[in-house]
């Protein structure tokens, strides 16, 4: 049993993780700000704080109460749109208050850090499509530009100090728990619009191309090398291009009916293909996903179905 703190452990990604950890019979304890993250979601067997992590003395001494040995830092600002909105939000979340995590794992002897980084946002606008880890990172965003600061950080404390790391750089994520809202929820969206009877909206032609993910898999590499020697970055995706009218044909064919769907004008700045390379993450994590797009939206419309009101 190893003891650990999941920041962001309210939110999407963070709560599934912790359900992981805690049935792999971890002692877990989560720090969230439930700024976006739902107490609900918490698991009832970990230990829960209400902290922000750039309340750098409360999160200090959260840290020297508990003693942990692996840290997992998901909690951010995850809003591409917010962080060109507000560019000093993004910093100071995504980067000092990251550091906050990072400088109280170093004081406290935590064993390894594992980050959720992004595969999409770091790579910009990449012309190598799947796009692999050492593709030159030319962020188009102030959220992955600071995605991209943490991960050169956590490489700055491995160097300097020894401070064993991995950043896992995700693609688009989706499943049970996930937030309307943003470019990564657009599987969540449609689903949920669709549950409800509501409209979705497509940009542009539907035929911009995600790399889709079940959250699930995520989790799986998550903790994949949570307790070994392995240090490095890695992209967490399919290797699979799909587009948003294929995303639109799976949902209607798991659900077996047409959804509502208006056609509005592309977004400036889109990105038209986005999918990762995933080669690294088989040969070094000894993991690919699994779950296949069909399957993990028919999970989802069920997660849906039971909790949406």
């Amino acid at each position: 049993m190893a003891k650990i703190l999941v920041s962001g452990g309210a939110g999407f990604i963070g709560s599934n993780l912790v359900d992981k950890l805690i049935e792999l019979g971890h002692q877990v304890v989560v720090v969230d700000n439930l700024f976006s993250g739902k107490k609900d979601y918490v698991n009832d067997q970990a230990v829960f704080y209400q902290i922000d992590i750039c309340q750098a003395p409360e999160l200090e001494e959260v840290f020297a109460r508990e003693k942990f040995d692996y840290v997992f830092h998901l909690a951010a600002q995850i809003d591409v749109r917010k962080s060109v909105e507000d560019m000093e939000l993004d910093n100071r979340i995504n980067v000092l208050g990251a550091l906050n995590v990072l400088e109280s794992s170093h004081r406290h002897g935590v064993k390894k850090i594992i980050f959720t980084s992004s595969g999409g946002a770091i790579y910009g606008f990449p012309e190598e499509i799947p796009t692999p880890e050492n593709y030159a990172t030319n962020p188009v965003s102030p959220y992955g530009i600071n995605k991209l600061v943490f991960e050169k950080y956590l490489n700055y404390y491995h160097r300097v100090f020894g401070q064993k790391y991995l950043n896992a750089r995700l693609a688009n994520v989706y499943g049970p728990r996930q937030y309307e809202g943003g470019e990564a929820g657009v599987i969540a969206i449609f689903i949920n619009n669709a549950v409800e009877g509501k409209t979705s909206y497509i940009y542009g032609d539907g035929l911009q191309t995600r790399d889709f993910i079940y959250v699930d898999d995520v989790v799986r590499a998550l903790v994949s090398k949570m307790d070994d020697e392995t240090v490095g970055t890695f992209n967490i995706g399919t290797g699979k291009e799909s587009s948003l009218l294929e995303i639109v044909s799976a949902i209607e064919e798991a659900l077996g009916h047409k959804i509502d769907i208006e056609f509005q004008p592309a977004k400036l700045g889109e990105e038209r293909r986005s999918c990762l390379k995933t080669d690294l993450a088989k040969k070094v994590l000894d993991w690919q996903a699994q779950v296949e797009l069909s399957d993990g939206i028919k999970r989802t419309i069920a997660w849906s179905k039971d909790n949406l009101n």
